[in-house]
């Protein structure tokens, strides 16, 4: 239930509705800028923490660059190219790193079962690697060290590549072809839908639509191009994320020297991506805020424009109530009161906008959303702090005035 004092603010407002709505407007802006730049902000960063999650924050990753005609013959004169070799060395030389994981695209012209066909990539792997590129098993099993020792004949489906090659649902234990080789199903990966296919110009695994098979049987059994490299790319996991600068430094080193100094691979530090876009990301809601920032501002101007006007417009009604008894304090407080309605009904008014704002921005431009509910606090709690501090001085100026000069003002 309102007090009284509560709703006499609330009267007085509506008497001047054209003038309250236009008061409103600026906080209503800026409360609306501020949570939807904070939606979207917050939506980015899970986005790029997603992403991220999926190259693994622990890792870092060598990936052979893509070379061909002279130039790849120029490299191969010095260096082999990438192979599972480098892999091992860099484990028994970076500090902490405790595991790797090798992996090897194959050409693929050809995949399909008895049910179906896919336009599915095709990837040899070490047995850490779906640990180390954090993928889940939805069933069946993953590919294990024996699988590689025997060069078993098996495979392991992306969700996409299960649904399109085995429509009923049920790949486990039947058989796919993949160029001219058989191979069993033992596995499908749980879905992992990450929206983008590239995070800061690196390409991320599109693992729903691929077969994976053990490395040593792609190795054995599909054929490869004269002077490729042995492996495409290799994770290595150190096991303290602080040590990923130093470790990429030594690895720097260990790769230059085993490969003669060719520039025939590439280095790529998730956490640096990472911080890298959280970085790009601070300068967009910086810029952004100090747009909201200044519509606030101008909303707490235009609560003093009209703090200022209601002053002068009820000049006789403050001098009656100074006659009556009402003290300066009391006068103060009554357009104080008034001032707190505007800025919390902007504030709440506002927080719908901005909410509604957010997810209009995000259908458009494809980006997500997500909610920090104490940035939204905070911003609420600005909005009326910069009502209140702007409407101080109207309200003292209405609790100075003179009662007779007030009373006998026309």
């Amino acid at each position: 239930m309102m007090s009284p004092a509560w709703r006499e603010a609330v009267e007085a407002l509506s008497r001047r509705k054209l003038r309250t709505l236009l008061t409103l407007l600026g906080m209503i802006f800026g409360v609306g800028a501020i949570v939807a730049m904070q939606g979207i902000g917050e939506g980015s960063r899970r986005e790029a923490l997603k992403l991220v999650e999926s190259l693994g924050l622990h890792n870092l990753i060598v990936e052979a660059k893509s070379q061909d005609g002279d130039a790849l013959k120029e490299a191969r004169a010095r260096s082999i190219g990438l192979t599972v070799a480098d892999a091992r060395a860099a484990l028994d030389v970076v500090p902490g790193a405790d595991r790797y994981a090798a992996e090897k695209r194959v050409r693929r012209w050809d995949v399909f079962s008895d049910a179906g066909r896919s336009d599915a990539e095709v990837s040899g792997i070490g047995p850490d690697y779906f640990a180390l590129a954090s993928l889940r098993m939805a069933e069946g099993r993953a590919l294990d060290v024996h699988d590689d020792d025997s060069l078993a004949a098996v495979a392991v489906l992306g969700a996409q590549a299960a649904h399109e090659l085995f429509p009923d649902g049920k790949p486990l234990g039947r058989l796919l072809k993949v160029n001219q080789a058989w191979l069993r199903v033992v596995g499908v990966l749980a879905d992992r839908d990450l929206g983008q296919d590239k995070f800061e110009g690196v390409a991320l695994g599109a693992d729903s639509n691929r077969v994976f098979v053990p490395l040593a049987s792609a190795r054995a059994r599909f054929r490869f191009q004269p002077m490729e490299d042995e492996i495409d790319r290799f994770l290595l996991r150190l096991r303290d994320a602080d040590g990923l600068a130093a470790g990429a430094q030594v690895l720097t080193r260990v790769l230059d020297q085993r490969h003669a100094g060719v520039g025939d691979y590439r280095l790529v530090v998730p956490q640096q991506l990472y911080r890298q876009n959280q970085k790009t990301q601070r300068i967009f809601s910086i810029v952004m805020g100090s747009i909201a920032g200044v519509s606030l501002l101008v909303g707490g101007i235009g609560i003093m424009n009209i703090m200022l006007a209601n002053v002068l417009e009820r000049r006789r009604e403050i001098g009656l109530l100074r006659a009556i008894g009402a003290r300066r304090q009391d006068i103060v407080h009554r357009f104080l009161r008034e001032a707190v309605v505007i800025c919390a009904s902007g504030a709440a008014i506002g927080l719908l906008f901005g909410a509604l704002l957010a997810y209009a921005i995000a259908a458009f431009a494809g980006w997500q959303v997500a909610w920090e509910p104490f940035g939204i606090a905070a911003s609420v709690l600005a909005c009326l702090l910069i009502g209140l501090a702007f409407s101080i001085y109207p309200a003292r100026q209405a609790a100075a005035l003179d009662p007779i000069a007030a009373i006998r003002d026309e």
